[in-house]
């Protein structure tokens, strides 16, 4: 969950007319800060850029999904699910440990 701060800073990017990607670093930028500080136990440097993008979507920055043939399709259908419901501002499901993902 992204903390306030962060979020404050993409409106404030998104207000100045940055680009989506700008208003997404902020999201990426927190999820690094995080694994500096020992808080998340991510393996490597593109897990938390993941992470955070995936963050920035859930929180309604207007990000594409990636493009076809670079990451594995589920990848695909996760990233516009979660823009999908970022731009509606509903809550994203967490997968249930027994059942997976409930929609």
């Amino acid at each position: 969950m992204p903390d306030k701060k962060t979020i404050d800073r993409a409106r404030r990017d998104k207000q100045e007319g940055k680009s989506a990607s700008t208003q997404a670093g902020e999201f990426v930028r927190a999820e690094i800060d995080k694994v500096r500080k020992g808080e998340h136990g991510v393996r490597n440097t593109k897990q938390a850029i993941a992470i955070g993008l995936s963050e920035a979507r859930r929180a309604g920055v207007d990000l594409k999904p990636p493009r076809k043939g670079t990451v594995p399709e589920k990848t695909r259908e996760n990233a516009k699910r979660e823009s999908r419901k970022g731009r509606k501002h509903e809550p994203i499901s967490l997968p249930d440990p027994v059942q997976g993902y409930r929609l």
